[in-house]
């Protein structure tokens, strides 16, 4: 899996893993150490000006994985990051 942002690409093998690498990188970030849905929350109200506020609600009913993928997803769809699996053609 491949997430592109702001110039950089970020690889993993699961979506969290990528999330995790998003947070080390924000350096503005002030909670670093807390759980990944508080950095998720958090960089998604960075992303005020492209995500609308009824997709800020992060849903406590998803384990960690299923909402870093949407997370991503999201981020995708709203033109703050691309997403590709597998292979860098192949978009989701």
């Amino acid at each position: 899996m491949i997430f592109l942002t702001d110039g950089k690409n970020y690889r993993g093998e699961s979506a969290l893993e990528i999330v995790h690498s998003l947070e080390q990188d924000a350096t503005d970030y002030p909670h670093r150490g807390r759980p990944i849905r508080q950095f998720m929350l958090w960089s998604l109200n960075q992303l005020g000006d492209r995500v609308p506020p009824r997709e800020l609600d992060l849903s406590d009913r998803l384990e960690d994985e299923a909402l870093a993928l949407s997370y991503l997803c999201l981020r995708d769809e709203y033109g703050a990051g691309e997403l590709f699996v597998d292979r860098p053609d192949s978009r989701v």
